[in-house]
């Protein structure tokens, strides 16, 4: 299909939280380019994803032939790669999805609630202490999740410059193939390092229990690597630029700013403002992505076993079928429908640590500085849209 649309599309500068104009544009069932140059399905609307992404004709397995990898760093390493919860299909899926699903259950997420309380209040606190203007992504945006998510997995925090580096160098999509390979394996190298000595020093951590599991038989130790590095990086790279683009976001809506200050002490509201936010920002703007294993018919179109398929979460989360006036920031509209976890098997691991996270910073950081307010026009913000999920630079604030 030579006019195809390249994938992924630049959004409007005007409205950057909004999917670009030609996700709109596209048919239910479309084709885009992508960097290889193949021309996998498209799809945008809420109700097909919902059905295809449970559906067993559709694989995550990255090494078949025709996949759509997002970069060509991701095409060259995926051959290399183990089993995983992000490449393999069910009952693998279901085996290695339990080994690490304990700790982001809703109860022991939400007995980390106090803790993450207690880390932003104390940056929070660093924050007004210090100069301004200052950068809300290098003081908040950041450190929240990646003190939560070090304490979680096991890993020394003040290891964090190192692997948000590393992190950023082996998903973003302007990486050459062999600069990531070399991310991706120191890495690896400093993640066996500390799951060694969780083996012999077992603590009360996700690594520890790996290297229980390990030792037991019921993963292997490359299996407990990688898991490591994807939750690792997983864990910091997607909270902090919602922290980030949500106060960017709800600083252009003051009203909707008002309306969450107000209402910081109700837990329902602060839930709902939150789902909200995830769905109108949809930060992963690199879609998700499977291969047929069968014929699919949709609508109109035949999806033939062997095609790649392209899920754009924001068409979904824009989709007016299912969210009346989309482009519309409104934090008590029902939103928790939304796709920006993805949807079925493969929906994110994090996600109950994720909104833990949010809910706090929601219902804290507008409540505590209620001057809050961008040091330099919006047009100035500089936006990060070269990783699987688009972020802030930096985020000038003044208060």
């Amino acid at each position: 299909m030579p006019d195809a649309p390249y994938y992924p599309m630049q959004r409007e500068s005007r409205c950057p939280f909004a999917p670009a104009p030609e996700v709109r544009d596209m048919p239910p069932v479309g084709q885009v380019r992508i960097w290889d140059g193949s021309t996998p399905w498209f799809i945008t609307r809420h109700a097909d994803q919902r059905a295809l992404l449970n559906d067993p004709r559709l694989s995550i397995d990255e090494k078949k032939p025709g996949y759509p990898h997002m970069t060509r760093s991701r095409a060259a390493s995926a051959p290399h790669h183990p089993p995983l919860i992000t490449n393999t299909d069910p009952p693998e899926h279901t085996r290695l999805r339990r080994t690490v699903n304990a700790p982001f259950m809703v109860k022991r997420v939400e007995a980390l609630r106090p803790r993450i309380q207690q880390v932003l209040d104390g940056l929070i606190d660093d924050l007004l202490a210090g100069p301004k203007p200052a950068d809300l992504v290098k003081q908040l945006g950041l450190p929240v999740p990646t003190l939560v998510i070090t304490e979680i997995l096991g890993a020394p925090y003040e290891d964090h410059e190192f692997f948000q580096a590393a992190s950023r160098q082996a998903i973003s999509h302007e990486t050459d193939p062999d600069d990531g390979a070399q991310a991706t394996q120191g890495l690896g190298e400093y993640l066996a390092g500390l799951l060694m000595t969780k083996m012999e020093q077992p603590g009360d951590d996700v690594l520890s229990e790996m290297g229980g599991r390990v030792k037991a038989g019921e993963m292997t130790f490359a299996e407990a690597v990688t898991m490591g590095a994807a939750i690792l990086i997983a864990g910091h790279e997607t909270s902090a630029s919602m922290i980030s683009l949500g106060t960017l976001a709800l600083l252009r809506e003051p009203e909707q700013l008002a309306l969450l200050r107000d209402n910081s002490d109700d837990p329902k509201f602060v839930a709902n403002a939150v789902e909200e936010l995830l769905r109108y920002l949809t930060i992963v703007h690199s879609g998700i992505r499977r291969i047929a294993v069968e014929d699919i018919a949709l609508h109109d179109t035949v999806i033939k076993a062997g095609d790649g398929v392209v899920f754009e979460l924001a068409g979904a989360n824009y989709d007016p079928a299912e969210f009346p006036e989309p482009d519309r920031l409104d934090l008590t509209r029902p939103a928790r429908s939304h796709h920006a976890f993805g949807y079925g098997a493969h929906q994110c691991l994090g996600q109950s640590l994720a909104r833990v996270e949010l809910q706090v910073v929601y219902s804290t950081l507008y409540r505590r500085i209620p001057t809050l307010a961008l040091a330099v026009p919006f047009e100035e913000v500089e936006f990060a849209m070269e990783g699987v999920a688009y972020g802030l630079k930096a985020l000038p604030i003044t208060w």
